[in-house]
């Protein structure tokens, strides 16, 4: 089980303060990297856990990952903070919004296109140049996309998100590709239904999501972060530009 240790390692996740985000922090920080955090909001309080429990570093920056300005902000701190050392980025923070097609504003979409894609590539992009810089020999950046990018949701007016996150699936071997020469490996993440805070305003979603699920009930964040830390690990090193879809079967039934 060595191969799934990330002792000695340091992670960054976006969107860490709550939901997958802090999950995927937990999962690195569990097996064993110092973990830092961007988000907009402050952590909720298993964030400040997360050190005491695992005898792990952890830091929390506000950064809004679709301000560029903010982002180099928060790489510069994460650098001074934890010495240049960047092993392991997720870049996570994402956004959604229940319009119709038809409806959709330019506001509205450059609101979801700024944070789901354009936050994703600049965020991996500020890593990846952290981590060349640093001479990582362990460099693993996992994108974070959705089932969205493999298939409408249904009951949910969510067109422009799927657009966003099929963005992000399609982004990862182009980038997979760019960075094997610096021994920096780019997967995705693709999570199915999971009952976060960003779920919970459509209970009524995510009762009728059952009947679509294979195994018969909606995620909880822990039941995806093992994914992330196989992704992070020596366990996945022959794995680049690929997409691990973990959604209890719904897009195969």
């Amino acid at each position: 089980m060595s191969r799934f240790s990330l002792k000695g390692r340091t992670a960054l996740v976006t969107g860490g303060a709550r939901g997958c985000g802090l999950a995927f922090a937990e999962g690195l920080a569990e097996a064993g990297a110092d973990v830092a955090i961007f988000d907009v909001i402050p952590p909720t309080e298993g964030f400040f856990e997360i050190g005491k429990t695992y005898g792990v570093k952890s830091r929390h920056y506000i950064v809004d990952v679709s301000s560029i300005s903010s982002l180099e902000a928060g790489f510069e701190s994460f650098k001074t903070d934890f010495n240049g050392a960047l092993d392991i980025c997720v870049p996570c923070a994402g956004v959604n919004a229940n319009v119709s097609f038809l409806d959709t504003t330019p506001e509205q979409f450059e609101n979801l296109t700024s944070v789901n894609i354009r936050g994703v590539y600049y965020t991996a992009q500020l890593a990846a140049k952290a981590m060349i810089a640093n001479h990582t020999t362990h460099g693993s950046i996992i994108l974070v996309a959705s089932i969205a990018s493999y298939m409408a949701i249904r009951s949910q007016l969510s067109s422009a998100y799927c657009g966003t996150k099929g963005a992000v699936r399609a982004m990862c071997p182009a980038i997979a590709a760019e960075l094997v020469k610096y021994g920096i490996r780019v997967n995705s993440i693709s999570p199915g239904y999971v009952r976060t805070e960003m779920t919970a305003p459509f209970p009524h979603l995510l009762e009728s999501w059952k009947d679509e699920i294979m195994n018969g009930r909606v995620a909880m964040p822990e039941d995806i972060r093992g994914g992330c830390v196989f992704l992070a690990s020596d366990a996945s090193l022959y794995m680049t530009g690929q997409d691990l879809c973990i959604d209890g079967g719904v897009t195969k039934w």
